[in-house]
């Protein structure tokens, strides 16, 4: 007996749990939002895009300049091979003095466009983080003002979460 009691207690509380819980959710108001789109047509946001690219563009021509400096030096280093070899195999080269010398010519340049190319490559990982910081720092204020601006419109309509679809976030 006692427990057919507290199983009707039990199944009551639920019920009235689940009654009061379905009566909360019929309140719950939701709204979605594409701040994506929104940043897109944004003034601002135009605005901070062509500052971007603007930058982006400075660095783009500063990587091709180095770039064409490195397959110069390159072709330089190919050259000079090219033309040491040719002065091995001909004999032109007697002494173990000149081949030191051409030996240690030919591994110069070789290390000067290993460096160019590493440097560039340090350069390039540098400017993509840079970038990412600007983009980060330009941006806040306007994602900044559109979450504002959302939250402020969902007051005034009572709404109780706002799912925006470009990350998926409340």
């Amino acid at each position: 007996m006692k427990t057919s009691y507290l199983k009707f207690i039990f199944i009551l509380i639920a019920a009235v749990c689940l009654f009061s819980f379905s009566d909360s959710m019929s309140q719950v108001k939701l709204g979605f939002v594409d701040s994506e789109t929104i940043l897109k047509q944004l003034p601002e946001a135009q605005k901070v895009q062509t500052e971007l690219e603007g930058l982006q563009k400075s660095y783009l021509d500063t990587v091709q300049s180095k770039e064409s400096e490195i397959k110069s030096k390159a072709d330089i280093f190919k050259t000079r091979y090219d033309e040491a070899q040719k002065k091995v195999e001909s004999g032109l080269i007697k002494s173990e003095a000149e081949m030191k010398s051409l030996q240690d010519e030919i591994g110069e340049l070789q290390r000067e466009v290993q460096t160019m190319d590493e440097n560039l490559s340090l350069y390039k990982q540098n400017i993509q983080n840079v970038l990412i910081a600007r983009q980060s720092e330009l941006f806040k204020p306007v994602k900044e003002k559109i979450t504002k601006t959302i939250e402020e419109i969902a007051k005034t309509m009572k709404i109780n979460f706002v799912f925006d679809k470009a990350d998926g976030t409340l």
